[in-house]
């Protein structure tokens, strides 16, 4: 099974993003999830695996830290 969601905690307080990571958390264990999102700090709550797109082309993957950490992304999405 294969859940797919596109801005999942949009609006959402943070006590419902919170409580969105949990369930997520839980689903992950069962089934493939694939969500986009922009709140990094939601992602790094229930991502095991991060892709990070630019122009339609896959720029970076692996671990949060690993993602975060490359110079591509950087350069690209914090301008340095």
């Amino acid at each position: 099974e294969l859940l797919m969601l596109d801005e999942p905690i949009a609006g959402m307080s943070a006590r419902e993003r919170d409580l969105t990571a949990e369930l997520l958390q839980r689903i992950c264990q069962n089934r493939a999830v694939i969500v986009i999102e922009h709140d990094m700090e939601f992602v790094k709550k229930i991502a095991h695996k991060v892709t990070v797109m630019h122009q339609g082309k896959i720029l970076a993957e692996g671990p949060m830290d690993q993602v975060q950490a490359d110079p591509k992304v950087i350069d690209v999405y914090l301008g340095h």
